[in-house]
């Protein structure tokens, strides 16, 4: 069975350094993970899918070091 950590709103910006309005707009723009709804008025967000969002900034912003590293 799969475990998953769901990350509520104040360690999801503090994890990606992003504020709560930035968060809203780039899941808006569908450039961000959605969050899953917890109850009427909770949401989170599934650790594997911020954590796999971070990867992928990492790997845009050097480009080069990744390239050199599958050769």
């Amino acid at each position: 069975m799969t475990r998953h950590t769901i990350l509520r709103l104040p360690e999801v910006k503090a994890r990606t350094g992003l504020s709560r309005s930035t968060i809203y707009l780039r899941i808006a723009e569908g450039k961000f993970p959605p969050p899953i709804n917890l109850g009427e008025r909770s949401v989170g967000w599934v650790e594997s899918e911020i954590d796999a969002w971070i990867a992928k900034r990492i790997e845009i912003s050097r480009p080069l070091a990744y390239a050199q590293r599958s050769e």
